[in-house]
């Protein structure tokens, strides 16, 4: 007479618990630092907004013959960009007007959006 043995493959609760364990430490870890690197990024790329606007306002005072106390308007200047700058933390239904504040000529352009984080730093030959 044979004796047939049927094995069982498969994972214990134990082994998947363990599994889900070590992925929810995992994900502790990493979604803090993926938050992290997107705000990084986005303010980045702001500033580097501002540096294009900045330097935008100032060949269109050049070419305009215009002084530091005039203001352009966004019309007038996108004559030297290719599109539009827009915040990257302003969200998808952000445009120019709601993203910066162009000012005059003579001074730096600010983000509506994040007015303290995203702010274009000093030129060392203003310091």
């Amino acid at each position: 007479m044979k004796k047939s043995f049927q094995s069982k493959s498969g994972f214990t609760l134990v082994e998947i618990m363990i599994v889900v364990a070590i992925i929810g430490l995992l994900a502790t870890i990493a979604i803090p630092n993926y938050v992290r690197a997107r705000t990084t990024s986005q303010q980045k790329a702001c500033i580097n907004n501002l540096r294009q606007i900045y330097s935008v306002k100032q060949v269109w005072a050049l070419e305009c013959s215009k002084g530091t106390n005039a203001t352009p308007t966004l019309d007038e200047v996108m004559t030297y960009l290719k599109n539009p700058l827009l915040c990257p933390a302003g969200g998808k239904d952000a445009t120019f007007d709601s993203s910066y504040v162009m000012a005059l000529v003579g001074d730096k352009p600010t983000c509506k959006v994040l007015p303290e984080g995203h702010v274009l730093p000093a030129d060392p030959q203003d310091q």
